[in-house]
């Protein structure tokens, strides 16, 4: 019998290769999980932005869920973008009647180069819908601004808007501050808000660079397979930071825009 972690991801597709689904099979591989996908919509993008997006027919992405549970033993899935709110309620019913293991949910709004990925009305279904499945819910500043309403300035604010996602349904909230709240500071913090009502920041050295394109979605796939793996969430968020830190400090230097994370700087400078 094959003991190898199968886990699942669910996003829209980046041509570029640095976000989206590419970016969390990367990640996956990386880690050691079988990585199996389920793509909710086909972008065109690049480091430059983001030109077209085609949303994925609602029952195709039904039957790429059900080809997965079919098939495979998924101990963990990923939420990316999902772009509309017939997909949200799509993905939501499926994963209520059909849990898949630990839920990370990482609600992508708004590509680095500033397009919009959630439309508006869409946003109101995402935190009625999936954040009451979501084991673990990893907005960036702006994100989960946008998620409660909170104007977030201080480490007051984020503890408030940890609070209402969890009031919400997610379980376990991290909020990270990769945007920052002061744009000067040379550290970067994560805050990690548990279901016990613990919490604890994790920081490393912020670096100033432009590649930086598809770091939540590397991030949030980093955890998914620690924990299909069966890690902790304390210990899987600790490697996810660790990966992502190493991603960003040793970039490729690929493209003209905002270029790419390096996905194997973690076991090459790290491991």
């Amino acid at each position: 019998m094959n003991n190898t972690p199968q886990v699942l991801t669910i996003a829209g597709s980046d041509c570029g290769g640095g976000a989206g689904i590419q970016a969390d099979l990367k990640t996956f591989q990386m880690q050691g999980v079988f990585g199996t996908s389920v793509i909710t919509a086909v972008t065109a993008q690049n480091t430059l932005g983001v030109f077209d997006i085609h949303p994925i027919p609602v029952k195709t992405i039904q039957a790429q869920l059900q080809a997965v549970k079919n098939d495979f033993n998924i101990a963990s899935v990923k939420i990316g973008m999902l772009g509309t709110l017939e997909i949200i309620e799509c993905v939501a019913e499926f994963l209520a009647d059909c849990p898949f293991g630990m839920l990370v949910l990482d609600p992508v709004m708004i590509a680095k180069g500033g397009a919009q990925l959630l439309q508006e009305q869409a946003i109101s279904a995402l935190t009625r819908h999936l954040l009451p499945l979501a084991d673990v819910i990893t907005p960036n500043l702006p994100e989960a601004e946008a998620l409660t309403g909170i104007a977030i300035c201080d480490e007051r604010s984020i503890q408030k808007a940890a609070k209402s996602l969890q009031k919400q349904g997610a379980k376990n909230v991290i909020i990270k501050g990769g945007h920052s709240l002061n744009s000067q500071s040379e550290s970067c913090q994560d805050w990690v808000f548990l279901v016990d009502e613990s919490h604890f920041v994790l920081e490393s050295p912020r670096f100033h660079t432009p590649h930086t394109h598809g770091t939540g979605c590397t991030f949030s796939a980093c955890l998914t397979a620690e924990l299909g793996k069966g890690k902790s969430l304390q210990s899987a968020v600790k490697v996810a930071k660790d990966f992502i830190t190493a991603a960003i400090s040793h970039p490729l230097n690929i493209g003209h825009g905002h270029g790419p994370t390096n996905h194997w700087a973690y076991r090459d400078f790290v491991n």
